[in-house]
């Protein structure tokens, strides 16, 4: 008789586990401990590190991303509502705008901010500036796409029952329909705050000034000057102290969100 279905699971999961093991104990047995060591794990090159990483590298980071985070807000908040104006230009510019955006890698936008815009029209930004628009141009088109999905998901009943009570549509939207459609967001808005601070690493393109650094340029230069890898495994690590939190926090809100559209369902049932 063969097994049951219940054993072949656990027998396949026990496969597993053994495999894990033996992998894990052959890279024990036959990893060069002593090149990975000095190579990942260098203390004295880490030490060099502190507190100049703190102090500048990550602080310059979470600065870069939550400029560039407050501007793709409120552009995509604008570009929201005009793509589902009535108004047909309006929805045309949007759709235009959010499309390429979405379509052209970061790296391209922060070279034409930088080199491209101030050839072309004399016009020149400071670093600061340099990193809040072009973080805010590339979140901005996914934000809008992300605000639009949450709009739209309000349900078209809290709209007629203000219109009911004599609010103009206009109103509405703002004291009705946004606020709902923030909630419903948060989390894919979280997870767009992570993929800015990621993103913003790629200001290293334009020449930085020391103070300027954020954390890939600070580890970058780090490695230069050590010739250990250690010194980008803890750039790696200053990400996961702002990735980490937030990602915590998308998955909380994910979990609240579930929990009120359940109990919503609850009510209407």
């Amino acid at each position: 008789m063969g097994m049951s279905r219940r054993k072949r699971a656990k027998v396949f999961r026990g496969a597993q586990y053994a495999v894990l093991v033996i992998v894990v104990l052959l890279l024990a047995v036959f990893a060069d401990w002593a090149t990975i060591t000095h190579a990942f794990f260098n203390l004295d090159a880490a030490a060099q590190q502190f507190p100049a990483i703190i102090q500048t590298a990550l602080v310059n980071t979470v600065i870069y991303t939550v400029l560039g985070f407050a501007l793709g807000l409120a552009l995509g908040l604008i570009f929201a509502l005009m793509k589902l104006s009535s108004v047909g230009p309006y929805r045309w510019i949007a759709t235009v705008y959010i499309e390429f955006f979405r379509g052209i890698p970061a790296l391209l936008v922060f070279i034409a901010l930088g080199y491209g815009v101030p050839l072309a029209f004399n016009l020149r930004f400071d670093i600061y500036s340099t990193a809040a628009i072009a973080l805010g141009l590339v979140g901005s088109a996914y934000i809008a796409e992300t605000l639009r999905a949450g709009i739209q998901a309000v349900p078209p009943g809290q709209v007629e029952a203000a219109r009911s009570l004599g609010m103009s549509a206009s109103r509405a939207m703002i004291t009705i329909v946004i606020p709902q459609a923030f909630r419903i967001i948060l989390p894919p808005l979280t997870n767009e705050l992570i993929l800015l601070t990621k993103d913003s690493s790629l200001i290293y393109l334009l020449g930085l000034a020391r103070t300027e650094y954020e954390l890939a340029k600070f580890g970058r230069e780090g490695l230069n000057a050590t010739g250990s890898l250690t010194p980008i495994l803890v750039a790696g690590l200053c990400y996961l102290i702002i990735t980490l939190p937030l990602g915590y926090l998308s998955r909380y809100l994910e979990r609240r969100t579930g929990r009120k559209k359940q109990q919503g369902l609850e009510v209407e049932a």
